[in-house]
């Protein structure tokens, strides 16, 4: 059946009718009638009812008029789709599309807007391009004459204090340019969503991972590709490509995006000039000692920089803040610039502003787990992935380069890799493994103490082949109890947050949210291990949340979840990005976007039927 609808109208009446609290949605908030008639191209009148059907019916009116149709043609299938297959259709063909940026003419008006906090968006963008790159250079000033924008040359030694100083011109950060028949082209990214319009470095392993499911491989290469230049002109893979994100990188998934975009391309000279590149960032970023490799031969996050973090949301340390303002009899923001223009002195600040600056740097901004002593911690996941870059190196060079492998630093062969990791697995062993509690925890190296914080994050080396099979059984029987929870997995137990209050806010990276790099990794050391009846369940937790979310609320796939309530209504600082838009969502949200994708890839046929029926996880396991 097909109903051939003028949008204008239609679109009118079917949000007068049923958006009752006048949010340009559908969702089950609203209290209209739910039932909205539509006649077919061959005079039936169909009843379109209930939420769902509602809000599908809204969004397809709504893609209708933005290809600048007046009269949309609607099949009844896209009106009473499986959820299932909409909501990966609807990532697959437009969310990606929205979230897909590129640093040229085309692309930068979309990257002026930074909306994290109201200082950092100027009239005219700053582009910010490496000292070598004259090419860049070049080509924003001739496209100051058509946008706006000012460019500006970086410095060859890029400082803490140089970056302080630009603190006040935030801008953006150039990344690849290519020249394709004299006409040059930004290297494409996909941005996290919402107030994250720049490019990340963990969110765009896991949003790759996505985009290969979605056949969208050459797309997951130019991110690699990104990660390339920024390495080469920046000294590491950066938190995110903003001026004020300088001095820090992210969570390391170098080696395991180019791994995997190899096993799809088979392009060996690509891979070849990217190892390269990621042993240098492994051996200048990770292992100078010292910085971020420390005494004990494990690692640490260390993010360098001065003061208070620009992109943090007014308000965001006022709690930390204030006793130190009422000492000096100032108001908070009095304060602040006091202490950020040095005039006042504090020692205590100085080092808490280090450990926030690295929290930022570890991707878990924030959490109590790794709150005012992050710097001092050899994380359980940062060594795991580390380990994963020794483990993927010693296959890509046994597997690929006959066991040998040339670079500028020296040759390389896949057992060297291979002593590394097991060097490390020893150290974690003997410094993160808790035999009596059958779990990992975070190393504080400073006073050479475990921590006793359970996290999602004791999972992660089953998620890169570190953990023994006892220790998996182990992890599986003793800590997944405590973080399972309704809609997956929590980012930490209840017990371990502690209590909120409000001098002791929520965090949102612990419980109750839950967040899809951890359930993406859950899953998939899961399944390394054998435990595939756990992972399903896991698995099917997630997608049912999401699902029964998007059902409910117009399509709407966020940033994280309340994993307790299965709700995308989550309190906690910085809300929830992902939630607000008129009419459908245009992007979904990257990682999320992904983590539906990976798990609808790995989920049992008899579960995906059970999901689009929208059975509740408590009827199954």
């Amino acid at each position: 059946m097909i109903f051939k609808l003028p949008i204008a109208d239609t679109l009118h009446a079917l949000l007068d009718q049923e958006d009752t609290d006048q949010d340009k949605k559908i969702t089950v908030e609203d209290q209209g009638p739910k039932v909205f008639k539509i006649t077919s191209e061959s005079g039936e009148v169909y009843e379109v009812k209930g939420t769902y059907h509602l809000s599908n019916l809204l969004q397809e009116l709504v893609i209708a008029k933005q290809r600048g149709q007046v009269q949309a043609e609607i099949s009844l299938d896209k009106i009473e789709e499986l959820p299932v297959h909409r909501i990966s259709r609807m990532i697959r063909d437009y969310y990606w599309d929205g979230l897909t940026r590129r640093m040229d003419k085309t692309g930068v008006k979309s990257l002026v807007s930074d909306s994290k906090n109201a200082s950092l968006t100027a009239e005219k963008l700053p582009i910010y391009v490496p000292y070598k790159d004259s090419l860049a250079y070049d080509y924003y000033k001739v496209l100051e004459n058509d946008l706006p924008i000012v460019t500006v040359k970086l410095p060859e030694d890029i400082t803490p204090e140089y970056v302080k100083s630009i603190n006040h011109k935030p801008g953006i950060l150039s990344l690849k340019l290519e020249d394709h028949n004299g006409k040059m082209e930004g290297v494409p990214f996909v941005v996290p969503g919402g107030r994250f319009n720049e490019m990340y470095g963990w969110d765009s392993y896991f949003e790759s991972v996505g985009l290969m499911l979605d056949g969208k491989v050459e797309l997951a290469k130019a991110m690699a590709d990104n990660f390339q230049y920024e390495i080469n002109h920046y000294g590491k893979i950066l938190n995110a490509n903003r001026s004020y994100y300088l001095t820090r990188t992210q969570p390391p998934f170098y080696s395991t995006l180019i791994r995997e975009v190899f096993e799809i391309t088979q392009d060996k000279s690509w891979l070849a000039s990217h190892l390269e590149t990621a042993i240098k960032e492994y051996e200048t970023v990770w292992m100078v000692d010292g910085k971020r490799l420390t005494k004990n031969g494990l690692n640490r996050y260390l993010a360098e920089g001065i003061g208070i973090s620009p992109e943090a949301e007014e308000g965001h340390f006022d709690a930390v803040l204030k006793p130190f303002a009422e000492k000096e009899g100032l108001s908070i923001n009095a304060y602040i610039r006091s202490y950020q223009s040095r005039q006042i002195q504090n020692d205590f600040l100085d080092i808490y502003f280090l450990h926030d600056r690295t929290v930022r740097e570890s991707g878990h901004d924030t959490s109590y787990r790794i709150e005012g002593n992050c710097a001092d911690l050899n994380l359980v996941e940062l060594n795991a992935m580390l380990f994963k870059y020794e483990m993927d190196f010693a296959a890509l060079i046994r597997g690929v380069f006959d066991d040998t492998f040339e670079s500028p630093l020296k040759t390389y062969t896949s057992s060297y890799w291979q002593e590394k990791a097991l060097a490390r697995k020893k150290h974690m062993d003997e410094l993160c493994w808790n035999e009596s509690r059958g779990m990992y925890f975070d190393f504080n190296h400073i006073i050479k103490s475990q921590s006793t914080f359970v996290s999602a994050t004791t999972f992660t080396p089953m998620w890169c082949g570190m953990a023994s099979a006892d220790q998996a059984k182990k992890l599986v029987e003793n800590a997944l109890p405590l973080i399972k929870e309704k809609g997956g997995v929590a980012g930490s137990t209840e017990e371990s947050r502690g209590e909120i209050s409000e001098t002791r806010p929520h965090r949102q990276w612990d419980y109750p949210n839950g967040w899809a790099p951890h359930q993406i990794m859950i899953w998939k050391g899961l399944m390394n291990y054998g435990f595939n009846a756990e992972a399903q369940e896991l698995i099917y937790r997630w997608l049912f949340m999401i699902t029964k979310n998007a059902v409910d609320y117009n399509g709407t796939i966020p940033e994280k979840y309340d994993v307790v309530e299965a709700t995308h209504k989550v309190f906690s600082e910085y809300g929830n990005v992902g939630t607000d838009f008129e009419y459908m969502s245009q992007e979904g949200f990257g990682w999320m976007n992904a983590s539906y994708q990976y798990g609808l890839s790995l989920m049992d046929k008899r579960y995906v039927d059970a999901l689009n029926r929208l059975e509740p996880p408590e009827n199954l396991f």
